[in-house]
């Protein structure tokens, strides 16, 4: 990073805030495109290219487990070269994905497309970690709305991404490749413009400027990345989280929402099939489509309410609220699980209660974490969180198998409920606490 002549003032961090948020915003745009994708139709193409039902969860897994494997390296990434670095990094490593997704299709080999939606859930360690990289420069009081404008961003290219089908389909046709790879084709082209967004919209990289203000003589004479910031890893990361209540219980909250979201989600394409016994072809995959859809523009279209509920009544109370909505959508597609509409009503709400915890809590884990702690603490949970998911996708198809649909739901219940009471109570006898960014800028 380039030395600077004096500190930055308060006025010049806002300013570089806001344009870190408008990059960040613009390129999530783009690069949540795979991963829509991907959902769609990726346990639909596990049970056709491997013939066997129990694999439906493959690729939903493989896509959770990679930023599960990957996140701490990518913060690990960041703190050295900077957000803009780690970030266009995975993306690149995403684009690769897509296009072993392509080759997979054509070529009918199910171990690459385990290895392609592996690749392509480096996209998802990328929107996680781009959250917390609003919250670099963020003043505290403002944390939430940054954070949540950022995830609000996903919203069009996830909610693009399934309903890829039609227009892939013609691109496959103009191709000549199966209808299915058309979509990968389209999302990987996205991941290479939101990659080139970040790479030449980043500068400065805020998280080194973070750094550098949160250095002792906040000036560069000496590199602040090499002397004041650890490389993360999961001890660090789990020393950071463990030293605060509230720190604990938003992992909690984060951990149950993600793996419960992951579950009935990746679970549901599969359930639809079995339901429209009548529907088939292409109607059949635009119903799955408009499904998932719905269901991602619940989980990113409200967030800057979420973030400004969690600025408003507190990070806890919000993210409770959040396993609330979990709840009611559980319940819901559970009860529900014999009738198409009923079941998208719960998915919405699955999605709604994912942003309202997931935004929520990643607030409060920023707000519980001395500035000096938190990469590490957000490598950590970022993992986690990836790591539950993909055990919640693994173990959903088991439970779909062994009890259907409907008890799969009820599972997601109780897991729910258990992360609730353990979250009431560990910030029940926690202070509330709002840690600052580092010093003040003059």
């Amino acid at each position: 990073m380039a030395v600077r002549a004096a500190p930055l003032t308060r006025s010049e961090v806002d300013a570089l805030q806001r344009r870190t948020v408008a990059t960040m915003t613009l390129a999530q745009v783009f690069s949540a495109l795979g991963n829509g994708s991907t959902l769609a139709l990726g346990s639909i193409l596990a049970v056709d290219l491997s013939g066997d039902e129990a694999f439906a969860g493959a690729t939903t897994t493989a896509l959770t487990l990679a930023p599960a494997l990957l996140a701490v390296p990518l913060s690990g990434l960041a703190v050295r070269r900077g957000r803009r670095v780690a970030l266009t990094t995975g993306l690149a490593g995403a684009t690769v994905g897509t296009l072993l997704i392509v080759a997979a299709i054509v070529g009918r080999v199910f171990p690459l497309l385990v290895v392609g939606a592996f690749l392509v859930g480096l996209g998802s360690a990328v929107n996680l970690q781009a959250r917390f990289a609003a919250t670099d420069l963020a003043r505290p009081e403002r944390r939430g709305r940054d954070l949540s404008l950022v995830v609000w961003a996903v919203t069009i290219g996830a909610v693009t991404g399934p309903n890829l089908i039609a227009p892939g389909a013609a691109l496959s046709s103009a191709l000549r490749l199966p209808t299915e790879a058309g979509p990968f084709l389209i999302s990987g082209a996205g991941m290479v413009i939101g990659a080139l967004l970040l790479f030449a919209g980043l500068r400065p990289d805020p998280l080194l400027v973070r750094q550098e203000l949160d250095s002792p003589s906040a000036s560069a004479t000496t590199p602040a990345a090499s002397t004041r910031v650890a490389r993360p890893s999961v001890r660090q990361g789990w020393a950071a989280v463990r030293e605060s209540r509230q720190a604990r219980g938003a992992l909690v909250m984060l951990l149950a929402a993600h793996t419960v979201m992951v579950a009935v989600m990746s679970m549901t394409p599969l359930h639809l099939q079995h339901t429209s016994t009548d529907v088939h072809g292409g109607a059949f995959l635009t119903i799955v489509g408009f499904t998932i859809s719905l269901h991602v523009a619940g989980m990113y279209a409200l967030s800057p309410l979420m973030g400004w509920l969690a600025d408003r009544y507190g990070g806890g109370r919000a993210a409770l609220g959040g396993l609330a909505i979990l709840l009611a959508a559980v319940a819901t597609a559970g009860i529900g699980h014999a009738t198409i509409p009923v079941i998208t009503v719960g998915l919405v709400l699955l999605g709604l209660g994912w942003s309202a915890a997931t935004v929520a809590a990643s607030s409060l884990l920023v707000d519980a974490v001395a500035p000096v702690a938190r990469v590490p603490a957000q490598g950590l949970s970022d993992a986690l969180m990836s790591g539950a998911g993909a055990l919640g996708s693994l173990g959903a198809g088991t439970a779909m198998a062994l009890a259907g649909f409907a008890g799969l739901n009820v599972m997601a219940g109780i897991l729910l409920l258990a992360a609730a009471l353990y979250a009431a109570l560990t910030l029940g006898r926690g202070r509330s606490r709002r840690v600052d960014s580092g010093p003040a800028v003059s």
